[in-house]
């Protein structure tokens, strides 16, 4: 459901967050003519796609908190017909009209001071404003590890409650409130074994009272030395890739090495990578790379910290013949390369003794005739 639309329910008195957390696709609401006098706090804590509210003609509403609408982003709050009582809860009201903020600039709003009612607009209510907020850095920088502390002060009148929201930070943290003479309320936070998960992590201070909210941050810069995530074997893309990735904070400087030589970067072997927070990643390209290319490329990564290296086997094509694991200029015929010496010898013996043998039977057969000739003379 993304609307809801409530007129006329005399019934309803009270708005609970329990009544609004199943309709989380909420953008929508109306509620009108009701006997609504009670709004909690958390009510919208469930419905952060909500844009329009319209809370007019209810006549027993006579305040709201800008809590209520602080887990949402209102782009329309109206409230026409509705009186709301003078004073310091309505202030934060009389703010957003004049900012201009939720299309309240062009409604007539009305409170009642007494037995009058007067604009709200013209609402004049002493010692009631936002908080003022200060910190004692905008930026913090810290080596992983280091301890560190920053303070937070908020003032103001009503004293605000002021507070270090943590949220995602990894680093074991401390907090201490002091107040001083009941016009400042200040707190501390205290990093303990700075992680560096929590570099770029903006810490922010709070300061809130019954008018609103103020906040101030601090930059939190981590400071540790490289380390090299990843290097993978060559991959086929538009160019041949190995890709990396490698943190360290401050950037570390990269350098590479093919057969422990330092490379030069040229259009047929170049690195392309992209800087994030602490992070780059990226490419080592190879522009048509063959087996020359073949061998051990090393990724040194440097800041003042420390040094990382990581070295990865480019494949990139085999050899366009076999042989030994030798460079192309260097290898030597195989013994294939004999074989036809081999069989040439043998087809000479085989004619060799061809010869022989009709040699032979050619003396045979002489002699056999020569004897025959022989008895045939004797006989006679």
């Amino acid at each position: 459901m993304t609307t809801g639309y409530i007129e006329s329910w005399t019934g309803l008195q009270t708005l609970r967050d329990v009544d609004m957390e199943l309709y989380t696709g909420l953008e929508r609401l109306t509620i009108t003519r009701s006997n609504l006098h009670t709004i909690h706090t958390r009510v919208f804590s469930k419905n952060p796609h909500l844009r329009y509210i319209n809370l007019s003609k209810n006549p027993m509403l006579s305040t709201l908190s800008w809590q209520i609408f602080e887990p949402v982003q209102l782009l329309e709050l109206h409230l026409q017909e509705v009186v709301f009582t003078c004073g310091c809860e309505i202030r934060w009201l009389q703010l957003w009209q004049q900012r201009g903020e939720a299309g309240l600039s062009s409604q007539h709003l009305y409170c009642a001071d007494g037995d009058r009612e007067i604009m709200l607009r013209d609402m004049n209510i002493s010692s009631c404003d936002l908080p003022d907020i200060s910190v004692s850095h905008s930026n913090l920088t810290v080596i992983e590890g280091d301890r560190v502390t920053a303070i937070c002060n908020g003032s103001g009148s009503p004293l605000p409650e002021v507070d270090w929201p943590v949220n995602g930070l990894h680093s074991i943290n401390a907090q201490a409130k002091v107040i001083d003479n009941n016009t400042i309320h200040s707190i501390s936070i205290t990093l303990v074994n700075v992680s560096r998960d929590d570099n770029n992590f903006l810490l922010t201070c709070t300061a809130s009272n019954i008018v609103g909210m103020t906040n101030a941050s601090v930059q939190l810069t981590v400071h540790f030395p490289p380390t090299i995530v990843q290097l993978k074997e060559p991959e086929r893309r538009h160019d041949t890739c190995i890709e990396f990735t490698v943190r360290g904070s401050p950037h570390p400087t990269l350098r590479w090495f093919y057969k422990e030589k330092e490379i030069s970067h040229t259009e047929y072997v170049r690195p392309d990578m992209d800087i994030y927070k602490d992070d780059i990643e990226g490419c080592l390209n190879f522009k048509n790379p063959t087996h020359h290319n073949n061998g051990n490329y090393t990724l040194e990564a440097t800041n003042y910290l420390g040094e990382a290296t990581f070295t990865v086997y480019g494949h990139f094509l085999d050899k366009p013949f076999d042989g030994p694991e030798t460079d192309y200029e260097y290898v030597t015929p195989t013994a294939e390369t004999h074989k036809p010496e081999k069989d040439t010898f043998g087809v000479s013996i085989a004619v060799g003794l061809a010869v022989f043998v009709c040699v032979m039977l050619v003396v045979l057969l002489f002699l056999i005739n020569k004897c025959g000739r022989g008895s045939k003379f004797e006989l006679k």
